[in-house]
Parts: C-alpha cells; sequence; structure tokens
C-alpha cells in the first residue's frame, strides 16, 4: 500500500468513526466527539466546536479577537455541556423548540486547520459539523492528520469498476460505466448514450444524486426533471444529429452535504429561510459538489472536450479549472411549480444559475 492509500485509508475510518459516533483526534487537536451520534449520555464537556455560520447565528462570530471569518469557532457556555445541550447548539432546526441558549462566549483556538479538517470530515460523513472538544471520560480517539483528509478527497484515486450495456427508458443505445475510489464507498456512474465519435465533443450532464427528487419525485427542486430532460436531449442528439451524449451521476446528495443534512435544510425552508441561508445556518457550504472527480472520469472515458448542459457557469469554470475544455454552454432550464419557485428564484439570485 502506498502511503496516498494509508492516508485516505485512515480518512476513511474517520468518516466512519464519525457515523458510528466515536471521537477522532485529528493533528494537534484534543480529542473531538461528534454531537450528532453521540451514543454515550454519561459524555460532558467544557467546549464545543462549531461551524462560523452557526456561531454567527448564535453571536459569537466577533466575540474572538483572535477569530478569522470564516473560520471554525470554539465556544465555552456558563455551564458543562452534557449531549442534550450540545445538540441544541449544534442542530439550528431545533432553534424553534429550543430557543433561549447560552450565554455563551468564543475562545482561541490554537489549531484552526485542526478544526478545519474535523468540520469538513463531519460533512463527508454527512452530519452536523459539531463536536464536543475533550470530553470527560472518552474513549480513546481515532487518530487522523490534514494530510489523510486530503488523500481522502483526490480524485486520481477513481478508477473505472466496470461498464455494462444499459438500455433505459430515452433511448437502448447506453452504457454505463461505474467508477470506484479505495477508500470512498460512493461509486459514481456515467451513462454514454449513443455512438462515441472523438471528433465531436459530447453533450455532457453532471448530475448530483437527488433521492427525493430523482426517484420520489419532488416537487421542491427541479432535478428529478433535470435528470429526464438531459437524458432525452442526448437520445435527440444522437437520433437527430449522429451526436452523443454522457451523463455523470455524482454520488453526491444535497449538493455535497448528505441526505440527512439535506432533510434538515428542508425543514429549515419550512421555516422561512431560503435553499441557501438553510446550509449556512447548519454550518454547511451553499456549494460542496465535487467537480474535479467530475473532471477525472471524464479523462477516464478520454473525453477532455464538451458541450456542457447546464444553467450553471461555475460547472464551467470548476471542469476548465481541472483540464477539460467547455465548446458550449447548452442551457436547461425547464418549467417551475408552486413548491419549487423560490428555489429557483434562489439559485438565479443568489447562487448565479442563468434562469429566466
Amino acid at each position: 500500500m502506498s502511503e496516498a492509500e494509508g492516508s485516505a485509508r485512515s480518512a476513511a475510518q474517520a468518516v466512519d468513526a464519525l457515523r458510528h459516533g466515536w471521537p477522532i483526534a485529528v493533528d494537534d487537536a484534543p480529542p473531538l466527539q461528534p454531537i450528532e451520534t453521540l451514543y454515550r449520555p454519561d459524555l460532558r464537556a467544557e467546549t464545543l466546536l462549531i461551524s462560523a455560520s452557526r456561531a454567527a447565528t448564535l453571536k459569537l462570530a466577533n466575540q474572538c479577537a483572535a477569530a478569522v471569518p470564516g473560520e471554525p469557532v470554539l465556544l465555552r457556555g456558563a455551564e458543562t455541556f452534557d449531549p442534550d445541550a450540545a445538540l441544541a447548539v449544534a442542530d439550528p432546526a431545533l432553534d424553534l423548540a429550543r430557543p433561549l441558549k447560552g450565554p455563551f462566549k468564543a475562545l482561541d483556538c490554537a489549531w484552526q486547520q485542526a478544526a478545519r479538517t474535523a468540520l469538513e470530515l463531519a460533512r463527508i460523513a454527512g452530519i452536523l459539523p459539531a463536536f464536543m472538544v475533550d470530553p470527560d471520560n472518552v474513549d480513546e480517539a481515532l487518530r487522523v492528520t490534514s494530510a489523510d483528509c486530503a488523500a481522502f478527497a483526490d480524485p486520481a484515486a477513481l478508477q473505472i469498476a466496470s461498464r455494462a450495456r444499459l438500455p433505459v427508458s430515452a433511448t437502448a443505445d447506453a452504457e454505463i460505466v461505474a467508477f470506484r475510489s479505495p477508500a470512498d464507498t460512493r461509486e459514481h456512474v456515467a451513462l454514454v448514450i449513443g455512438t462515441r465519435d472523438p471528433s465531436r465533443p459530447p453533450l455532457v450532464r453532471l448530475h448530483s444524486e437527488c433521492l427525493t427528487g430523482d426517484v420520489l419525485g419532488s416537487l421542491k427542486c427541479d432535478c428529478g426533471p433535470q435528470l429526464d430532460g438531459a437524458l432525452a436531449a442526448m437520445a435527440r442528439e444522437a437520433r437527430e444529429n449522429n451526436g452523443w451524449g454522457v451523463l455523470l451521476y455524482m454520488r453526491q446528495e444535497g449538493r455535497g452535504i448528505g441526505l440527512v443534512n439535506k432533510l434538515r435544510a428542508y425543514r429549515l425552508q419550512d421555516q422561512g429561510f431560503d435553499t441557501v441561508d438553510a446550509n449556512t445556518r447548519l454550518g454547511l457550504p451553499e456549494e460542496a459538489r465535487d467537480f474535479p472527480t467530475a473532471a477525472r472520469m471524464l479523462k477516464l472515458l478520454r473525453i477532455d472536450a464538451v458541450r456542457l448542459l447546464t444553467n450553471n457557469p461555475a460547472k464551467l469554470d470548476a471542469l476548465a479549472a481541472h483540464g477539460i475544455t467547455v465548446t458550449e454552454r447548452v442551457p436547461h432550464a425547464l418549467p417551475d411549480n408552486a413548491h419549487n419557485a423560490r428555489y429557483l428564484t434562489t439559485k438565479r439570485d443568489r447562487s448565479g444559475h442563468l434562469l429566466p
């Protein structure tokens, strides 16, 4: 096993530990106990580690003179945190039920890089980015480094695992290709439609997994119609123009925050927050999709130029930054409905999507 493979495996073990509620120790940081998956009701801690956006919600972001905007924040309460009190701080979906929290004080953090890594590992694990810091009676923590986390995210580890013919409702002329990374349990796939023609850039769609939209037909987003529309457009390209298409189906639910956190964001939207503010109140990025991995998938398919089916200019820039030439942006706007109109307006007005 190479050093990079060993590092990636260590990060994968840390992600697994967080999902199981086990503590980790990152770099020079003290043991960190994930709050959401905490399984020991006896644990107590003097301090918590939370995201900058959550700290801003709690009016803490400007308390600490040494704090850097956007950096994770250490906080101390008037009393020791038990699991229930810690969860009330960590989960903004509980703010209406638990409105009176604090007082809190922000503290200097001497291990900011480790704190950033811990919150990133929590995002990968799909849990709330919040930790008890050095809790009493904690079990021995799993040690991991920031370098391990970087190795886990390295798209160069991705390889083609298998491929097969797959007739789909849009067209019988399709092949599915599965991609796997040794340390990551998520398996991305590409659906290649039509006959490959190296002289013509394919029509390509980067589609992030959306269980609620793709499978259950959710009306809160436009993901399901976008997926169906992309496959139909590629089939039409192959049938009418002798072209071809590639759908990259990326296993990054909720723009990279995970299914459970996406549902938490939905709950916040029901309280009146838009999709951007819902994510940031959770302490999660508005955009955490893995575009370098998408570029790696295209390169493994021997594709270096594409016609990109998207309304999001950021996708063009992200692919170009990783060696993929976008020869044309093909618009992919679809009609709204009573449930997703605000969502689409937010994507246009706050996220820069080119929508009417």
